[in-house]
């Protein structure tokens, strides 16, 4: 019988190898198959027995390489008994006579979040194909990430699914004739991505560091790609801005910090540097997109001394200009958090109000918390209680929780 410690021990670095790995190898094999579900169960069989096969001999070196040998040989083994080889056209069409822009950067994943993206496929079920298939998402984390039910979600992945197999849509990066119209779904998935690592919307991480690495890694990979697309950079020093602050986002006991409340001696000067420069180029091109717009304002709170020092001012006017480019109920939410810094806490309720009755916010924590310390700040106690109970019910990160519960716990003593 093995010692119960060693299967801890396995449970634990199958989980680490989830995180960091299911991306490589859902991708190898899929480069394989050219059958997305055959590619989906013959990763999961391969993490299954890893389960198994670990407790007895150990956890390899190399553990993502095991686990692409074994979901890779398993693949063989089902194409070799269902003669697929010989009797059936891929279900994802290789297009191997055409040279892609690919040659000399292969990477599986890139050819994977390409063929997810494909204009094919709705949008939302572009990105969330990805989340599900690139990066190893659960369901019910992919369904949170668009604000949906489960169900809903697992019948728009599905759905997907059956289209690109219709569809024999190639699994390469596309030529230069399309590349150009291509890169925009792509850029909504890698941006996804990264908000989803970013604050992970369940379970007791906040961040999901192996998704956020992930997303900067699509990001640099599409920049060496294209390296004049003025959007591909946009999102690069977004995303960079924003994990620049990474490590300042938790206490050393596992609790949050605000970003008025980080310490900004810690921040990557480097990535933020990196971030700066690549904005300020993507912005001297007209006009500007939605990621050079979200790219300033993050980089106006990299540049800023201290909280106090935040021009607050600028960072309106910057969320005004995207939510005319781009007229998200999100951007809304976070334009009138904005105003309420700037003005005060009353007249950012004020500009809190209206998103109360938009059905696309209905499920968003991020609302309830913001009216709740907005209240807070007035000393509305009896309404702050109301507004951090909601927000709980609509939060399931363990971190975020623990900190909705303290404010709660603070509001409910001035009760």
């Amino acid at each position: 019988m093995a010692d119960p410690r060693m299967k801890d021990e396995v449970v634990a670095a199958v989980a680490q190898a989830h995180r960091r790995d299911w991306a490589q190898v859902f991708s190898t094999t899929a480069h394989l198959t050219r059958d997305l579900d055959l590619a989906e169960e013959c990763t999961q069989d391969a993490f299954a027995q890893a389960l198994e096969t670990w407790t007895e001999t150990g956890v390899p070196d190399r553990p993502g390489a095991w686990l692409t040998t074994i979901a890779r040989n398993r693949a063989r083994d089902v194409l070799r008994r269902e003669s697929v080889f010989r009797r059936k056209m891929p279900l994802l069409v290789a297009d191997e006579t055409t040279p892609g822009p690919e040659d000399g950067l292969v990477d599986d994943r890139l050819r994977l979040i390409f063929t997810c993206s494909h204009p094919a496929l709705a949008r939302e079920a572009q990105v969330a194909l990805t989340l599900r298939l690139v990066c190893g998402l659960s369901t019910p984390e992919v369904a949170r990430a668009f604000l949906v039910q489960p169900a809903t979600m697992a019948a728009r992945i599905t759905r997907a699914k059956k289209k690109i197999a219709a569809a024999r849509i190639p699994y390469r990066v596309p030529g230069p004739d399309q590349l150009e119209e291509r890169v925009s779904a792509v850029l909504e998935v890698v941006h996804l991505i990264f908000t989803t690592g970013h604050t992970a919307p369940l379970g007791a991480q906040l961040v999901r560091q192996d998704l956020v690495d992930s997303a900067i890694s699509l990001a640099r990979m599409l920049h060496l790609l294209m390296p004049t697309n003025a959007e591909i950079s946009a999102l690069l020093a977004l995303l960079l801005l924003n994990a620049s602050r990474q490590d300042t986002r938790m206490s050393a006991d596992g609790r949050l910090v605000l970003l008025s409340e980080q310490d900004r001696s810690r921040w990557d000067r480097q990535l933020i540097a990196e971030g700066r420069s690549l904005v300020t180029d993507a912005l001297r091109r007209r006009p500007p997109t939605r990621y050079a717009l979200e790219a300033a304002i993050a980089a106006l709170h990299a540049e800023a001394p201290s909280w106090r020092d935040t021009d607050w001012a600028q960072i309106v006017a910057l969320y005004d200009a995207l939510f005319r480019l781009w007229p998200s109920p999100v951007v809304h939410l976070n334009r009138a958090v904005a105003i309420g810094l700037r003005d005060g806490p009353r007249a950012g309720l004020d500009a809190l109000n209206p998103l109360l009755a938009d059905p696309a916010l209905a499920t968003y924590g991020y609302l309830s918390a913001a009216r709740a310390d907005f209240l807070r700040q007035l000393g509305q106690w009896s309404q702050a209680r109301t507004a951090y109970e909601e927000a709980l019910t609509l939060t399931d990160n363990d971190v975020e929780r623990a900190f909705l519960s303290e404010r709660l716990t603070e509001v409910e003593r001035n009760l």
